[in-house]
């Protein structure tokens, strides 16, 4: 009656952001991604105060610097994951384009820092590696295109998708970074595979990555160098290699005690591209099993709710973030034990870096943005194509 005379009362046209984001986000993965954090300060804390004072700073330089770098990380990834999924395809795009024009200015006005590899621009109290916020970037535009060529009368995006594909890969080899190229071209044979791709073809994108190896170990003496020392039977002691090995071995189970680890003395890369050798030497096999258990833990739960996600986008993008943050780090300690070649990758969220940890912050984000729980269309829509969230 009451509503006879005075109009039915306006419904809420949803929840507060923060209580649907709580009820739906991936929790536990979240939690995983604070503790590998955590992880990465505790080894800041014994890698990188020999650096700090070999380069004038005070003890606690580079922690200070991770903490700010990290937090600031964590908020983003917090932030982006709350964004809706259409205005993140559209700031990806946006960036993917950006990243890109970024990478083609390199060659001008990068800088190598002494290391051999054009891969950053210097702010003077920072540096910006363009590479790691193209990643993410370019995964989600990837993802859309290869959706979008699913659709009725869609456009070729499986073709934009290999072109653009094919144009970073180039920028980054060019620079040379032949690890982030491998990783991109992995996580689009990837999506692409997700996205119904003919096996024919992967099998010639195999053969094309073979072949580009090959030329690269001919045509370029960083590639070779790497390789060969991947190759030898034999481990020079005296490279970061030989270093990182030993410290393995060194630690065994629990590790030779706080403080006690040696590695961080002789690998200038101890802080960054080598703490997994950190973290083995000191506190042992115990904690680098923790720590892949936690990156696991991120993958295996991220791709378990993909695979109920009906539309198709989600799908493919959320597949392509989880694979990506898990090959990384799988690159990483692989490169450690030398089970790779030599790469120069950075360990997802705990190696020290500016670049790295936000850019894995504005990743994450998106992946736990797709892997959050929606209602999913009826089986009907799924089958035409149409299913929204």
């Amino acid at each position: 009656m009451t509503e006879m005379v005075y109009g039915a009362v306006p419904r809420q046209s949803g929840d507060a952001i923060l209580p649907k984001w709580w009820r739906t986000v991936d929790l536990l993965s979240i939690a995983c991604v604070l503790g590998l954090f955590a992880i990465g300060l505790l080894l800041a804390l014994a890698a990188s105060v020999p650096l700090a004072e070999r380069n004038g700073f005070g003890d606690y330089h580079y922690v200070q610097r991770q903490m700010v770098f990290g937090v600031t990380a964590i908020i983003v990834m917090l932030i982006v994951s709350m964004l809706s999924l259409t205005l993140i395809r559209r700031l990806a795009v946006l960036g993917c384009g950006i990243g890109i024009l970024a990478l083609l200015l390199l060659p001008v006005l990068g800088t190598d820092f002494g290391k051999g590899a054009t891969r950053w621009y210097s702010l003077g109290f920072a540096s910006v590696q363009p590479s790691e916020f193209l990643k993410p970037c370019f995964v989600v535009t990837a993802a859309w295109l290869l959706a979008a060529s699913q659709q009725i009368n869609g456009p070729p995006g499986r073709l934009w998708s290999f072109v653009l594909c094919m144009l970073i890969a180039a920028l980054l080899i060019i620079q040379p970074d032949f690890g982030q190229a491998c990783l991109v071209i992995a996580a689009w044979a990837i999506m692409y595979f997700i996205g119904g791709a003919p096996m024919l073809l992967l099998v010639i994108m195999a053969g094309l990555v073979v072949l580009g190896g090959t030329l690269a170990y001919t045509h370029s003496e960083h590639f070779a160098r790497r390789i060969d020392g991947y190759l030898s039977t034999e481990i020079d002691p005296t490279t970061q290699i030989g270093y990182a090995t030993n410290a393995i071995r060194e630690g065994g189970l629990f590790g030779v005690g706080i403080g006690g680890g040696q590695v961080k003395f002789w690998l200038p890369d101890a802080h960054t591209d080598f703490i997994i050798a950190v973290a083995a030497e000191e506190y042992g096999l115990v904690l680098v099993v923790a720590i892949i258990l936690l990156f696991a833990t991120v993958v295996i739960r991220s791709l378990s709710r993909l695979m109920k996600e009906r539309d198709a986008f989600h799908r493919i993008a959320g597949t392509g973030l989880a694979c990506m943050f898990g090959l990384q780090a799988f690159i990483n300690m692989g490169v450690a034990v030398r089970l790779l070649p030599a790469k120069g990758m950075t360990l997802p969220f705990v190696s020290y870096g500016g670049s790295s940890l936000i850019a894995g912050g504005i990743a994450l984000g998106v992946l736990f943005a797709m892997t959050r729980r929606r209602p999913q269309g009826r089986y009907h829509d799924f089958m035409t194509g149409t299913a929204r969230a």
